[in-house]
């Protein structure tokens, strides 16, 4: 019914066009608004007394000693960056850039309990803001990927503001309708996104210095793409990672898990649930938006095809099986993820070179149906809770308790 409307609006004269036919992306835009009308008038700030909302939730573990842990690894990071070739090089960087993406969903789905996947297109809308911000108005590094981030963040507070009255499998659908809105609103359309060709991005360059994958400082193999870039975003991953470890343990980072676990009676504590879910929202969209600016600069161009819903799919499902609660889990999915270290070794050692994306898809899905099975609070996040349980005893503290038979009637 809506596409028939629309379409019968757009032969009016009043309706906007882009060279004599309807804008890309129209109809998906208008289906996004009408679900977020719709979901707004039927839902409610608080689940209403009486309303289903309980389920099973991963553990949150805490996490200490996080300079022991991330210290050495940031070493090991930049010496891999500097001796290993261009190929591991590269796989390398994109895992990096990939993992600060997947802890975005950390922060929204494994600590408020918020079900979102519109984090891809967010970056993806991040990416392209670099591009016109550099082709059309002249800015570069760092006013353009600051300004592109900012943007970002207040487009996902503008969705998460929008799907405050609803939860769960609904907020999964709002912020579906609002990642293919995005796609096919601005990232195929040529006067706002790349189209169909693409967006160039100029390298990052700041003081004369060239922070790009085509700076001067070379590895032991003298090949491009430089680690110059892939220092950078090792920096940047490791101060989201930490930033998102020392998120949990903040105030902030318990009103979240009250949230998730109860939100009326983290509202009954004082706990201002409206405003915890629009700061997890501005969080995660920040850290989208970031993931997204350095994957523009990592290749110099963005395109559509980089940021569509079967990619954000497979990234929410690769950190649901290793943890979404646990930030290691977002490190392993980044460097699981299209392009990145793993699958660069199972291309070039286990795997066919053909369609390797559709083998790691299929891996993944496998991965995501044993992982309810068996572990359904995550790989990472069993694996910590059975170490914890080991060091403290307390398995024989708190044996488990018996099944209850079921009683007919």
């Amino acid at each position: 019914m809506a596409e028939s409307l629309l379409s019968y609006a757009s032969t009016m004269a009043w309706f906007p066009t882009q060279d004599g036919i309807t804008p890309p992306g129209l109809q998906q835009l208008a289906e996004f608004l009408l679900i977020v009308i719709a979901l707004w008038w039927k839902g409610s700030t608080l689940p209403q007394r009486g309303e289903f909302v309980g389920r099973s939730l991963p553990a949150v573990p805490r996490q200490e000693h996080l300079l022991r842990r991330v210290g050495p690894v940031f070493v090991v990071g930049a010496i891999a960056l500097l001796v290993l070739p261009a190929d591991l090089r590269q796989a390398i960087t994109t895992g990096l850039v990939a993992t600060v993406l997947c802890l975005s969903f950390i922060v929204i789905m494994g600590y408020v309990g918020q079900l979102s996947v519109v984090q891809l297109a967010l970056a993806g809308f991040a990416a392209f803001a670099v591009s016109r911000l550099g082709t059309e108005f002249g800015l570069g590094f760092p006013a353009a990927p600051i300004i592109a981030v900012l943007a970002a963040t207040a487009l996902g507070v503008g969705i998460g503001a929008a799907a405050l009255r609803v939860r769960g499998v609904t907020l999964v659908v709002v912020t579906l309708a609002a990642a293919v809105a995005i796609e096919q609103f601005v990232f195929a359309n040529s006067e706002w996104g790349g189209g169909q060709t693409g967006a160039p991005v100029a390298s990052p360059t700041l003081f004369g210095i060239n922070f790009g994958p085509d700076s001067g400082l070379r590895g032991l193999d003298g090949a491009l793409p430089s680690p110059m870039f892939g220092l950078v975003a090792l920096v940047v991953a490791t101060l989201a990672y930490m930033g998102v470890v020392y998120l949990r343990n903040s105030d902030l980072g318990r009103q979240m898990l009250a949230i998730r676990s109860n939100e009326r009676a983290a509202a009954a504590a004082g706990v201002n649930v409206r405003t915890v879910k629009i700061v997890a929202f501005g969080i995660t969209s920040a850290l989208a938006g970031v993931a997204g600016v350095m994957y523009a600069y990592q290749f110099g161009t963005v395109s559509a095809n980089s940021y569509g819903i079967s990619v954000a799919l497979t990234l929410v499902a690769s950190v649901y099986v290793l943890g979404v609660t646990l930030p290691q889990g977002a490190v392993l999915a980044g460097f699981g993820a299209i392009g990145s270290v793993i699958p660069l070794i199972l291309q070039k050692y286990v795997l066919p070179a053909d369609h390797i994306s559709l083998y790691v898809q299929l891996l993944i899905g496998g991965g995501l149906l044993l992982q309810l099975r068996f572990f359904p609070d995550g790989l990472l996040v069993s694996r910590s809770i059975k170490k914890e349980r080991k060091m403290t005893g307390i398995d024989t503290l708190v044996p488990e308790l018996p099944r209850m038979k079921s009683v007919r009637t």
